[in-house]
């Protein structure tokens, strides 16, 4: 019997709707599907909870109260009038908590029963992968929705509760946040660690020594008197010149020679935290912008007559496991690339080692080795081409031989002391021929034990210890997976959210260097609220979110431990700094007009302030507190009067003003360039002969606009991006740090920027 197929207007009837997140992978997957699917983004979350209250009822089993935001009503009534058109919905949001709750959200809006839903998954956008999805559909994992949520609540209840803490006894606006405040704790207490740091001298004892053929052999002392030497054993140049003065006496020779032959394994695939790292390593990204060009090359990009295709596989993952139509296809790859010997007569396979690893798949990949980073040169940019390398070589390299390497050892000896070169050569590069790492070889001359050797120069270099370095992006995100805290999604957002909000910046290296206030809010977290930053208990809760994930345990009763004592100590502490500010106050009275006086905290610290306040308005420093700081000179002269400007701090940060002042009150904004994820300045999309800077109007709303106003008067409310549109090339903005849009009125680009 024959099928009817319906066709013109009734086929709409019977359409399949497929719904995803982003625009960008709507636009790829519609390549591999036919006519009867319509691909539609939700573009990220369409419901959350309220911007304008806590949205949690508390009283009720924590209940959410999600609402629709008003960006998306019009997405919403779109994707209502084509469900009502489909035959079948396909939820196809990505593969996490976070694309599952996209899906229940959408549910939800369309009053759907999640439990006869059709929910699809795929680690790779490519035809095979989205036809094998749509043949096996699955029901929605709730326990991964209730773990998202668990998780957004839990955020909330601290965010809305706490900042308010802050704003009231330290300053207003600040912000604290469950993940982020234990990330700033480690920045501030790595900067501590450099600070308190004491130096110490020590020297080495450094030799050249030549060979019978003329070559150089570079040693230095490992031993005196058959006791090895530690590095902080020479403690001064006294000693040093003890050791020279004894070493010029004596006569040289190889005294052994050890050669030791060593196999190097190549190191595992990407997962999101290893590819974060090594990103940030090898080719200076943060963690933000090697996730949105991750994100990119996952969702797809133009590759000539291929059209839109995805590049690589989902990058959200802790998973080291690869699937097995990759390995074949690599083997095949390298067979003909590299020759048998550089093939594996057995796939290798990693095991995962982070801890808490969820949800996870396989790991970061391309989709088809055989699309080799030169075959893109023309298609991908800069930084998009630099990251698809580091992926492909890195996934095709973990099915390559080992590397084998000559280890030699040269021990010099004349008398008690005793020299020592080190040297390294690759024999077979195995995996290194695509994948190099950064050691190279060095080289050591031919020699024979008891080959005479002429000391060519023998000197004591002094040395002095140093402070740890900074974190950078690449060392804060293998401290936050060693101790648990955060999970492959949040890391990059995490180190956004903090230089976002005020409590780092970046330094002249691009580590991250905590502003003042971030001292001041985490000594006060960890005498008030120690729980909350402390890392074993934010590592448990984390745990905690993952057995929701699960399903060992529910979500409410994690919400009321959590909740219970947190808002127990949150009122116990407000008491008390309430009454501490009030004894600091007792017995103090305005000079001006006897009234008492209470303690204010301003934005040079705590001060006294008269109560009588607005009608009296005087204000002194508090007993112990340091005075606000003085105008510091500059070599800036006044536009008006031509006299020095000083640099002053007011409400809207720091100004030049008028040194004359209050003859002449000329001031003048201190700019603040915006920098894209490399730090670099961002351009002025119109002149581009400015850049882009970061400034308050006269009401302190935050605005972007050219160096070179009046001459260019291009200016922005959203922060510019440092991003070309996909679309049109112009420079994107940022609005509220989760949609990257075009301002071209002709282009409306506009893309949800996913990285909680």
């Amino acid at each position: 019997m024959t099928q009817y197929k319906p066709s013109g207007i009734f086929a709409t009837l019977y359409m399949k709707l497929v719904i995803v997140e982003s625009p960008t992978k709507a636009k790829t997957i519609s390549r591999f599907l036919g006519k009867e699917y319509k691909i539609m983004a939700s573009i990220g979350h369409i419901r959350d909870l309220p911007k304008s209250k806590i949205g949690v009822d508390i009283e009720h089993n924590f209940a959410p109260q999600y609402v629709v935001s008003p960006d998306h009503k019009a997405k919403v009534k779109e994707i209502k009038e084509a469900a009502k058109k489909a035959k079948e919905i396909y939820y196809a949001t990505d593969e996490d908590r976070e694309g599952e709750a996209i899906s229940w959200h959408l549910t939800q809006i369309l009053e759907q029963d999640p439990e006869k839903v059709k929910r699809i998954t795929f680690h790779e956008i490519t035809k095979q992968a989205i036809l094998n999805a749509l043949e096996k559909p699955k029901q929605l994992d709730m326990k991964l929705v209730e773990a998202q949520q668990a998780r957004r609540i839990l955020d909330r209840l601290v965010g809305y509760e706490l900042s308010p803490f802050l704003w009231r006894h330290v300053k207003r606006g600040l912000s604290a946040g469950r993940v982020q405040s234990v990330a700033v704790r480690l920045i501030v207490e790595r900067e501590n660690e450099i600070k308190n740091f004491n130096s110490e001298e020590y020297w080495s004892i450094e030799g050249i020594f030549g060979t019978k053929d003329k070559n150089i052999l570079e040693a230095k002392l490992q031993s005196i008197s058959q006791k090895a030497l530690d590095k902080m054993d020479i403690k001064n140049q006294e000693e040093a010149d003890k050791i020279l003065n004894e070493c010029k006496k004596q006569a040289w020779k190889v005294s052994a020679i050890e050669q030791k032959r060593k196999s190097k394994q190549p190191p595992a695939p990407f997962t999101t935290s290893s590819l974060q790292q090594e990103a940030n390593n090898r080719l200076s990204f943060s963690a933000k912008q090697t996730m949105t060009l991750a994100q990119k090359l996952y969702e797809g990009l133009e590759i000539g007559s291929e059209g839109q295709i995805g590049l690589i596989t989902y990058m959200r993952t802790d998973s080291v496991n690869l699937a097995e139509n990759f390995l074949q296809e690599a083997k095949n790859y390298i067979g003909r690339e590299f020759g048998d010997k550089y093939t594996l007569d057995k796939p290798r396979t990693y095991k995962t080692k982070s801890k808490g690893a969820q949800e996870a798949h396989e790991a970061i990949r391309p989709t088809d080795p055989a699309r080799t980073p030169d075959s893109l040169k023309g298609f991908l940019d800069n930084g998009l081409l630099k990251l698809y390398t580091l992926i492909w070589q890195r996934a095709v390299a973990t099915q390559m031989p080992e590397a084998i390497l000559n280890a030699t050892r040269v021990d010099i000896g004349g008398g008690e002391y005793i020299f020592r070169a080190t040297g390294q050569q690759v024999v077979e590069p195995g995996y290194l021929k695509l994948y190099p790492d950064q050691d190279k070889d060095k080289l050591l001359p031919e020699l024979s034990e008891n080959d005479a050797l002429e000391a060519q120069d023998i000197k004591g270099v002094q040395h002095f210890t140093e402070p740890p370095a900074r974190y950078s992006d690449a060392t804060l995100v293998k401290a936050l997976e060693e101790e648990g805290i955060g999970r492959p999604s949040t890391y990059a957002s995490i180190i956004s959210t903090v230089i976002d909000r005020g409590y780092v910046e970046r330094d002249d290296k691009k580590r991250l260097q905590p502003l003042p206030i971030a001292f001041d809010v985490t000594e006060l977290l960890m005498k008030r609220f120690p729980d909350i930053v402390d890392l074993e208990f934010t590592a448990r809760l984390e745990s905690s979110l993952d057995h929701v994930a699960e399903g060992t345990i529910r979500w409410e009763p994690l919400m009321q431990a959590f909740y219970g004592p947190f808002h127990k100590q949150l009122e116990i502490q407000e008491q008390a700094m309430t009454k501490e500010s009030e004894k600091e106050a007792e017995g103090e009275v305005c000079t001006e007009c006897g009234q008492p006086m209470s303690v204010k905290r301003g934005r040079f610290g705590r001060f006294l302030a008269c109560t009588g306040y607005p009608e009296c308005k005087s204000t002194r420093p508090l007993k112990g507190e340091a005075p606000p700081p003085q105008p510091e000179p500059t070599d800036e002269k006044c536009p008006k009067c031509g006299a020095p400007m000083v640099k002053k701090t007011g409400r809207f940060g720091p100004f030049l003003a008028c040194s004359r002042y209050p003859d002449c009150k000329s001031i003048v904004n201190i700019e603040k360039p915006v920098k894209d994820q490399n730090g670099n300045p961002i351009p002025c999309p119109d002149c581009k002969q400015g850049t882009i800077n970061e400034r308050k109007s006269k009401k302190g709303k935050l605005f972007y606009s050219c160096s070179r106003y009046p001459d260019c008067k291009q200016a922005y409310w959203d922060r510019p991006n440092g991003e070309p549109c996909p679309k049109c090339g112009y420079a994107t903005l940022l609005r509220k740090g989760k949609t990257m849009y075009c301002p071209q009125e002709d282009c409306k680009y506009k893309a949800a920027i996913e990285l909680e």
